[in-house]
């Protein structure tokens, strides 16, 4: 075999990377038949390589990398995540799920389940149903990768449309279902003096309520530039509305309600 390869070589056929090494144990495996111990270890390394050639054609293709260096919470991202977390219970969510929206505020880009889970200690549940809590108030979205199977999500960006997004869906969570029962107890029929009275004071509220909800309204058609400016405005606008007081002659102590009713 030794022989044959030399006069491949000195005839200059070109030998592969393969057939050189098929040349190589076959000679290896030549001088280990001549002693029974070396023939048992030259048997063993050939199935050595069998299996390390199987597990490298049987090798799942790596994962890509994540579009940004693995998350890492400072000390201060730690505090602002643990705040979020107490909070949450006291805004009427989970305090996984407030950490989990503090994290993903803060993060740089994207983050799947797993990085979310390592990053928080949270278990892969756990961080499932923070995540689809979030996504039914509308305040993370679901992100894809070329290449990548897995479910990315982030926050949005602009902090007035997260603003937005969560009093809009604490209008529709709180503020509809409540407007709707009270239309409904002011339609039933006052029979006593009792029930008069409750409705006047269930009328005073659907009103107010009505009015708060019809400002919102009209704020919410607003852009955030002019929306903006409106606030900026601030303790000017109090002046305005004392100086129009003053030109109408009503006195500085007086709601809009009793000039309205006449109790001016």
């Amino acid at each position: 075999m030794v022989g044959g390869s030399a006069r491949s070589a000195a005839n200059g056929a070109p030998l592969t990377e393969a057939l050189l090494r098929r040349n190589k144990i076959a000679e290896v495996g030549e001088r280990a038949a001549q002693r029974p111990i070396g023939w048992l270890k030259f048997q063993l390394l050939l199935k050595v390589q069998k299996s390390a050639r199987i597990a490298q054609r049987v090798e799942p293709p790596s994962a890509p990398d994540s579009p940004s260096s693995p998350f890492r919470l400072s000390p201060l991202a730690q505090a602002f995540v643990l705040h979020f977390g107490e909070m949450g219970s006291r805004w009427g969510i989970n305090r996984t799920v407030g950490q989990i929206y503090a994290m993903l505020f803060l993060a740089d880009g994207p983050r799947h389940a797993e990085e979310i889970s390592e990053a928080l200690s949270l278990s892969r549940g756990s961080v499932s149903m923070g995540l689809k809590e979030l996504a039914s108030w509308n305040l993370v979205q679901l992100r894809h990768l070329p290449g990548d199977r897995r479910d990315y999500y982030a926050t949005p960006r602009d902090v007035w449309a997260i603003f937005r997004t969560l009093v809009e869906e604490r209008k529709k969570r709180e503020i509809d279902p409540t407007l709707t029962t009270l239309r409904t107890l002011l339609m039933e029929p006052a029979t006593d003096p009792a029930d008069r009275f409750a409705q006047d004071r269930i009328a005073a509220m659907h009103e107010q309520i009505e009015l708060l909800t019809d400002w919102y309204a009209e704020m919410e058609r607003l852009d955030t530039e002019r929306l903006l400016q409106l606030l900026r405005l601030g303790e000017r606008v109090v002046k305005a509305l004392e100086f129009k007081d003053r030109m109408l002659g009503r006195g500085k102590g007086r709601s809009l309600t009793e000039s309205d009713d006449g109790r001016t």
